[in-house]
């Protein structure tokens, strides 16, 4: 074999108890569609091409702590979503089921959590 084989990102993956409501969830919140759809695995797909974001069951899956002290359950990542009404974005993400977190870091950026927990970012261009 020569040189690096062919490689491209194919899907950022959140693991829930309950993938498709979770894919439900982030499929409003963004407008993206269903390119897939099996009982443990849901995969959205981005407008235009690139990454998706899909959702595999985890029957053992512990909620993150945000933020999270020594000890507590970690997020392994967290999403950034641009928006261009950060007011106006947190409402609507609170109306289809996530929740403000308590703690938020910076002004300019909301930290919310989906409905497993998950941490995620809305921030406004240039930020």
């Amino acid at each position: 074999m020569t040189g690096r084989p062919r490689t491209r990102l194919s899907a950022t993956v959140l693991g829930a108890p309950e993938p498709r409501e979770l894919a439900e969830f982030y499929r409003r919140l963004l407008g993206w569609r269903v390119k897939w759809d099996e009982p443990d695995w849901v995969m959205l797909e981005a407008p235009g091409g690139g990454a998706g974001l899909s959702f595999q069951r985890e029957d053992e899956h512990v909620r993150p702590v945000w933020p999270a002290a020594r000890g507590d359950q970690q997020m392994m990542m967290h999403l950034d979503i641009e928006v261009d009404d950060l007011d106006e974005a947190s409402a609507y993400a609170v109306a289809e089921g996530a929740s403000v977190a308590e703690y938020q870091p910076q002004e300019d950026v909301r930290v919310l959590l989906d409905p497993a927990g998950h941490p995620f970012c809305l921030f406004l261009p240039g930020h």
